[in-house]
This record gives structure tokens, sequence and C-alpha cells, in this order.
């Protein structure tokens, strides 16, 4: 039982005193780097399917951060051109009843407006977040199909 053994160890010690790999060896060896780069390439291609992934759900991020921004930009110069159109008005008031009217009508259209601009970007916000939500399902859904797949 030991003698096998003892032969395998044997020409093993002699194949490695004259620098001989024996061919099982070395066919382990290859086959063993196959796979190995087999699963490289597969694990590679899947981080960068997930790297791309993450980009689309930053890119479709910045978009709604920049919708959201110029839309808050434009509400603000809206806001700020109809206060100063109404302090004119009101600069040129010849009666404190006429002033007073002017401002309690420039009230009345800007908390009309504002909640107008309020639901706007609200409505904004919650399309911007429902597709990053969808984006990051999606990713996340191709990143484990494409996984499982590789195995």
């Amino acid at each position: 039982m030991n003698k096998p053994l003892t032969r395998r160890a044997q020409e093993m010690l002699s194949a490695a005193m004259v620098g001989h790999i024996p061919e099982n060896v070395r066919a382990i060896a290859e086959d063993s780097i196959a796979k190995t780069r087999t699963s490289y390439t597969k694990i590679n291609s899947v981080t960068k399917d997930s790297v791309k992934a993450l980009e689309d759900i930053f890119d479709a991020a910045n978009s709604g951060a920049k919708m959201i921004s110029e839309k808050i930009l434009r509400n603000t110069e809206e806001n700020v051109e109809a206060a100063l159109d109404a302090a004119e008005d009101i600069a040129r008031a010849k009666t404190l009843p006429e002033a007073a009217t002017l401002q309690a009508n420039f009230m009345r259209r800007q908390l009309a407006l504002v909640g107008t601009q309020t639901q706007e970007i609200f409505e904004i916000s919650a399309k911007v977040a429902q597709q990053a939500f969808e984006s990051m399902n999606l990713a996340r859904t191709t990143t484990y199909d494409n996984f499982r797949n590789t195995n």
C-alpha cells in the first residue's frame, strides 16, 4: 500500500531534481489557469456592467437635480420680478387705500403662485425619485442576473 505512494513520491522528487515537471502537474496547472481566466473574464464583465449601471443612476440623479435647480431658479426670478413690479405699482399709488389694495392683490397672487410652484417642484422631485428607483432596481436585477449567469 505504501509502495505506490513511495514510488510516486520518488518519481516527483527525481523529476524535481532534474527540473522536469510531470505532465499531469502541468495539465492541472494549465486547467486551473484557464478556469481562473474564464472566471475573471465573466466577473470582469459583470463588474463593468455594474459600473455602467451606477454611472447611469448617477447621470439620472444629476439630470434630475439639474431640472429641480433650474425650476427653482426660474421660480425665484419670476417671484423677484413680480415683487419688483408690485413695488413699482405700490410706489405709484396716490392713496394709502390704493397702496393697500395693490399690496393685498400682490400677496394673494403670490400665495397662489407659490402654491403652484411648490406643487410643480414636488411633482418633478417625485418623478426624479421614481426614475432613480427604477434605474436602481433595473441595475440590481441586471447585475444579479448577469452574476448568476456567470456561474
